[in-house]
């Protein structure tokens, strides 16, 4: 990219962006409104003042505390703001000032809020995963590559393949393995990404998965039970699929070197 500023500036835009998808992250869970009220402290829900509310700079200043009550903000907050800031300037980087970098940039958004609410609660919000499915489909139109019939195959094949899987788990196992959200969250990334991006997201995510749980397994009590949720690794899936998906699959199968 010609111009080195414009990363610059779609970090900030991103960090902006971030601080939005924290609002939704603590709000979404509760049924709560992401627009009312205002952004608030939340130990004591002191409205956060405009000086107080900028991304990860104010986090900075207050030394990670509320300037009301003094309560220690949790670093998520601005962790999630770098990391969106950071995913704003890669796709601008990697896809240039385009649609498909707006429709992926929201992609990702969606993906990071699903990340979090499901590490701190277990679940998926079919708030985002099911409007994000139709909004994957249409968006198939505009996006290049992709197709419309790659969008349809890859919701088939996402949300049919983890059904498949679960229903043989509870068969086998009599017990539930693969809920719902993740049959959903899928399906979603099959509408963005496609059959391909489906295949890549399901390996990336088993590996990861797999890697973490047994680290997890290793450095915990033996008799300690995890019940680890397996959206936040299709997410991580399908994040590298946008950045990496398509130049390892050409090099992979045709011999070409992708980078």
């Amino acid at each position: 990219m010609a111009d080195p500023t414009i990363p610059v500036m779609a970090f900030i835009f991103g960090a902006c962006i971030g601080s939005f998808l924290n609002v939704c992250i603590s709000r979404i869970p509760a049924s709560e409104s992401i627009i009312r009220p205002p952004s608030r402290c939340p130990a004591c829900l002191y409205p956060i003042r405009f000086y107080d509310n900028i991304p990860v700079l104010s986090y900075l200043w207050l030394h990670g505390k509320c300037r009301h009550c003094g309560q220690s903000i949790p670093l998520r907050y601005p962790l999630v703001e770098i990391l969106t800031g950071v995913m704003a300037a890669l796709v601008i980087v990697y896809f240039g000032l385009t649609l498909n970098a707006l429709i992926y940039f929201a992609l990702i958004c969606a993906l990071i809020i699903i990340i979090y609410i499901d590490l701190d609660h277990q679940i998926i919000p079919d708030i985002i995963s099911l409007p994000g499915i139709l909004i994957g489909f249409l968006a198939s139109f505009p996006l290049d590559p992709l197709t419309c019939l790659d969008s349809i195959y890859g919701i088939l094949l996402g949300g049919g393949l983890l059904f498949m899987i679960a229903c043989g788990y509870y068969l086998i196992t009599r017990k539930e393995g693969m809920g719902g959200g993740d049959i959903k969250l899928l399906a979603m990334i099959g509408a963005f990404l496609g059959w391909q991006g489906v295949f890549f997201t399901i390996f990336v995510a088993s590996v990861t998965g797999t890697l973490v749980g047994c680290l997890l397994m290793l450095f915990a009590r033996k008799d300690l039970k995890f019940a680890l949720p397996f959206g936040p690794f299709l997410s991580i899936g399908a994040i590298a699929y946008l950045f990496l998906g398509p130049q390892l699959i050409a090099w992979y199968f045709y011999g070409i070197y992708p980078f």
